[in-house]
C-alpha cells in the first residue's frame, strides 16, 4: 500500500497482486493536532486489499535534504508499523504531487476543484509505482 501523507488527507494507492502497478484506492482525512490519523480506514483496507507492508512518501526538498515534513510522514510510518507490524518503506516523492497535477491538467483537462479532490491519491499511485519500479530494477540486478 502506498500511501501520500499530508498534514489534511493521506492519499492510498495499493498494488495489483504481482506488484507491477499502482493503482489509487481513496483519499483518508486526518487531523494531525487532534490526533487522527485515519488508521481504522487504513485496517479497513489492508483487510480488503490484503496488504502485506506501505510504502510511504517521503517529501524530500529539491537539493535531496530531508523536508519539513519529513518528521511526519516518518511518525506516520512508525504508526503503521505499530499498528499492523508490516515493514513500511519509504520513496522519495518529490515532484509526485507536480506530476499529477501536470496529468490531471493535460490528460483531464480537469477543473482546480475536481484536482483538489483526486490529487493525493494519484500521487500516492506515482509514489508506489515508483516504488514499485524501483523495487523490480534491484531485483532483476541481483
Amino acid at each position: 500500500m502506498g500511501l501520500d501523507v499530508g498534514s489534511k488527507t493521506v492519499g492510498v494507492a495499493v498494488s495489483d497482486q504481482l506488484g507491477w502497478t499502482a493503482q489509487g484506492v481513496e483519499i483518508i482525512k486526518i487531523d494531525e493536532e487532534n490526533e487522527q490519523f485515519g488508521l481504522e480506514r487504513v485496517a479497513e483496507l489492508v483487510d480488503q486489499y490484503e496488504v502485506t507492508g506501505f510504502v510511504v512518501g517521503l517529501p524530500k526538498n529539491m537539493n535531496n535534504t530531508l523536508g519539513p515534513r519529513v518528521d511526519a510522514s516518518q511518525a506516520y510510518g512508525e504508526r503503521l508499523k505499530g499498528r499492523f507490524g508490516f515493514p513500511v518503506d519509504y520513496q522519495d516523492e518529490r515532484l509526485t504531487t507536480v506530476e499529477a497535477e501536470r496529468m490531471l491538467v493535460e490528460q483531464a483537462d480537469a477543473s482546480r476543484k475536481k484536482r483538489k479532490k483526486v490529487i493525493d491519491k494519484l500521487a500516492a499511485s506515482l509514489i508506489l509505482q515508483n516504488y514499485l519500479d524501483g523495487h523490480g530494477k534491484l531485483l532483476q540486478n541481483l
